[in-house]
């Protein structure tokens, strides 16, 4: 009887404990006003930047439980700026983007790991124009705080920049390139800030 009462106080012991870490893992509701997705690429001489104005995100980050951690973004292809219509409708259309046939870009994260000084490589998986790539996003937290201007509120802030060849992902033929008015190196810069309750 005593055998009995102890393996069940040890499997409720661990079962309560399970629970504790699960609850612990923070849900981080992104700040769309305070995040971007930027990109640069080069066109003949000039360095030309942009952004995407359309995306969303979920966030679930505890620096001392990587394995439950969890970054996902979805990204609206036709929500690409660059502050030029012309051009963006040439980024929407099948020369690069093809927003129409493609409208969301995806990033999800399979694996989070702690390379030190507050950076952490993302290995995740990145679809673009119905095509699913292996992708390693480096993100550098920024930190962790009480947020100065939003009463009960933690704030986290992540930003990170890697490099992709277009081409590789298929926006685009090659053919800009070749003539030399797009490069295929694109700069992208993740910029996050992200809201929990204290």
């Amino acid at each position: 009887m005593k055998k009995f009462s102890f393996i069940t106080l040890a499997l409720i012991f661990l079962l309560v404990a399970g629970q504790t870490v699960s609850a612990a893992m923070r849900n981080w509701e992104l700040d769309k006003a305070h995040s971007n997705f930027y990109f640069r690429v080069g066109h003949i001489f000039s360095q030309i930047g942009g952004q995407f104005d359309e995306f969303s995100g979920e966030l679930k980050f505890d620096p001392d439980n990587l394995a439950e951690s969890r970054f996902f973004f979805e990204i609206k292809t036709d929500s690409v700026n660059t502050n030029i219509a012309k051009r963006d409708k040439h980024l929407q259309s099948g020369d690069f983007f093809d927003a129409g046939k493609f409208p969301l870009m995806t990033f999800e994260s399979v694996k989070i790991t702690d390379v030190g000084n507050n950076v952490y490589d993302v290995l995740g998986k990145f679809t673009v124009k119905g095509e699913t790539y292996d992708l390693t996003l480096p993100l550098t937290l920024a930190g962790i705080k009480g947020h100065p201007a939003v009463t009960d509120k933690d704030v986290i802030g992540f930003n990170g920049e890697v490099t992709i060849d277009r081409l590789v992902y298929k926006v685009g033929t090659g053919k800009f390139y070749e003539m030399g008015v797009v490069g295929k190196d694109v700069e992208i810069l993740v910029s996050l800030e992200a809201l929990a309750d204290k």
